[in-house]
């Protein structure tokens, strides 16, 4: 298991108290360890939600009817366990999940689907239902507590507690935004990523909420991976408490709708890049920026071939400037590309240039560049005008050592 804090890691920031949020630990003991592991938020009344969920068709009972939920616009409460993540366990598991909902709507007097869970750990292993009563139990009751201590009750491998924050104006009210996630390996969203939520006091309708939420997601959660892998389990959801005051949100003609959008994009990128930071075994942080794509979306296909290539992380990790290896990578994603209007840079130095190495390149600038813990790449395809950033961390040994013993 991941032990040692991650070289990338960075400090939890100060995260603004969301009015109608509070926070709460306790301790499921899912797995054999000596922490809490279990995460309850009670939302205010009236709160709205907004999620985005894995593609995985294997996906977990918590994300199916997560999934459902989410359709109805309206939470109460969200819980979350770390050791078990509860999937590929048939009918035991989806009951362990409804029993947990049915507890927690009892305790608020709501309906139950108004209570969202998730899971992280183990596949394969049903929740067992008394220890989730008793979790469950025991974080209704328990003592307030911060973000920090909420994100770290979530984590699996995670070396750090990861969180992010903002804040907007929507007309003249100052609304805040808070978000925590959980992820470490198994990172290559197919949607969005790990086990993220993001709270805010803003007033914004489900439908806004869920539509922000999607195009924040595009440019950030789903322009990460760590090791190519999708979850069973991934799921982002965003809870809007309405108690700043403000005008409600109802659409993107709404005053203030394009602030507070770009303030959760804002939070998803920090969140997103936080994951990346501490991916198994990662000693260095990679964004890859590809332009001159027939499109976005293409653009976006290229990096993700690129950050998923075991021989262009591998290199990074070696610190060798193997622009052959980007190349390949460009060249198996399946996208429009030229071989001869190809430009590669490591570190805004251009080692390749349409199709040829540069004339002259020196190699010692990029070697530099290579033994520092923050790399980037640039692509340039020369076809048109898409473009895209996705980020990734190198492929060590650590990792394949994290991942060896995961279930012991």
């Amino acid at each position: 298991m991941q032990t040692t804090r991650s070289p990338l890691a960075l400090p939890f920031p100060q995260l603004p108290a969301i009015a109608g949020v509070t926070l709460r630990i306790a301790r499921a003991r899912y797995k054999d360890w000596d922490r809490c592991d279990l995460t309850f938020a009670e939302l205010a009344q009236g709160s709205s939600v907004a999620g985005v969920f894995t593609q995985s068709a294997c996906a977990s009972s918590e994300v199916e009817l997560g999934r459902s939920a989410v359709k109805q616009g309206r939470a109460r409460a969200l819980i979350v366990n770390a050791g078990n993540s509860n999937a590929f366990t048939g009918y035991r598991g989806r009951e362990a999940v409804e029993q947990i909902m049915d507890q927690v709507a009892a305790h608020l007097g709501c309906a139950a689907d108004e209570v969202f869970v998730s899971s992280t750990g183990v596949i394969g292993v049903p929740l067992p239902k008394d220890k989730a009563r008793a979790g469950v139990e025991a974080a209704l009751h328990a003592q307030p507590c911060g973000w920090e201590d909420a994100a770290h009750a979530i984590g699996t491998t995670d070396t750090f507690a990861k969180g992010a924050g903002a804040s907007a104006m929507v007309g003249d009210v100052r609304v805040e935004l808070a978000g925590i996630i959980k992820g470490s390996g198994m990172i290559a969203p197919d949607m969005a990523t790990m086990l993220g939520y993001v709270f805010t006091d803003a007033d914004v309708a489900p439908a806004f909420l869920q539509g922000a939420l999607e195009r924040a997601n595009a440019a950030t959660f789903s322009c990460i991976t760590v090791d190519g892998d999708t979850s069973t389990s991934d799921t982002v959801l965003v809870f809007a408490t309405g108690k700043a005051g403000n005008c409600r949100i109802e659409g993107w003609n709404s005053p203030g709708a394009d602030a507070f959008a770009a303030a959760l994009t804002d939070v998803c990128r920090n969140l997103a890049q936080a994951v990346v930071r501490d991916g198994e075994g990662a000693q260095k942080f990679i964004t890859i920026r590809v332009s001159g794509a027939a499109s976005d979306e293409s653009a976006r296909t290229i990096g993700l071939s690129i950050a998923n290539s075991p021989l262009v992380k591998t290199a990074i990790a070696g610190e060798d400037a193997n622009w052959g290896r980007v190349v390949m990578a460009v060249g198996k994603a399946g996208e429009p590309a030229d071989r001869d209007k190809l430009s590669i840079a490591f570190g805004g130095i251009w080692t390749a240039r349409d199709g040829l190495p540069v004339e002259g390149y020196d190699e010692a600038p990029v070697a530099a560049h290579l033994k520092g813990d923050g790399i980037d790449i640039a692509v340039d395809l020369g076809l048109g005008e898409g473009r895209a950033t996705v980020w990734t961390c190198d492929l060590t040994h650590g990792y394949i050592a994290i991942n060896a013993d995961y279930r012991s």
